[in-house]
């Protein structure tokens, strides 16, 4: 049986308060300067850190600064331009493909709909997500990444896997004004401390009210009951 929603809401908002205090600064990491340099490192970044990301655009948004530039580039040119990316070559096909779109459909602009940010080359919700909030000052929803689908899960806060699923359980736990500091937040934690392989329970701001807590202490929760330690 999963834990009841006011329970998780309650621990929700302990988890939020704690990293904000613990990350006052949390913001998105990638570097840009508009919509356009923002769209292409946010698909850059699937499944390769923000730091190679900003390695690699340093040198990218000096060579194309428009649409039309990803939309006229040689494809495998621009594959070699964004080598050292996971999946490079399957990426500069999206970016060319989205050059072409937003030349063609868009009068060389980033779109600011969920619906049309989707329908771009390499862009999921979580792209779009990330592209509203940053380049439109738009928040439709919970950017879940691979640090916020892991320490959601691990915090007892979403029971799903899928991250469309997860986004769905945070909208409903997080007030909507805080769904955007949220990302940042988990990211900051999942990075510090609560990493994949090797998570530092011990220096955890959270590890009193992690069930997932490594360490003997018991958790209490706002209902009184006890996490089970797995």
């Amino acid at each position: 049986m999963g834990t009841p929603r006011s329970d998780r809401k309650a621990q929700t908002a302990e988890v939020l308060d704690r990293l904000t205090a613990e990350y006052p600064d949390s913001t998105i990491s990638l570097n840009f300067s508009n919509r356009l340099e923002l769209l292409v490192a946010v698909v850059l970044s699937a499944q390769c850190t923000d730091e190679r990301v900003n390695e690699v655009t340093e040198e990218l948004f000096e060579k194309y600064q428009t649409p039309a530039d990803y939309a006229a580039a040689d494809e495998e040119e621009l594959a070699e331009d964004i080598y050292g990316i996971t999946f490079h070559n399957n990426k500069a096909g999206y970016l060319k493909s989205i050059g072409e779109t937003l030349v063609a459909e868009h009068d060389g602009e980033v779109p600011d709909t969920m619906a049309e940010l989707t329908d771009l080359s390499g862009v999921g919700r979580k792209t779009a997500n990330v592209v509203l909030q940053h380049g439109h000052d738009v928040v439709e929803g919970v950017v879940v990444d691979t640090h916020v689908q892991r320490l959601s899960r691990r915090l007892g806060l979403a029971e799903e896997e899928r991250p469309e699923k997860i986004e769905e359980e945070l909208m409903e736990l997080v007030p909507e004004s805080e769904w955007q500091q949220c990302t940042h937040l988990f990211i900051s934690h999942g990075r510090e401390t609560c990493t994949a392989r090797n998570p530092d329970c011990a220096d955890c701001v959270l590890e009193d009210i992690c069930p997932s807590s490594k360490l003997d202490s018991d958790v209490d929760l706002a209902s009184g009951d006890a996490w089970d330690r797995n």
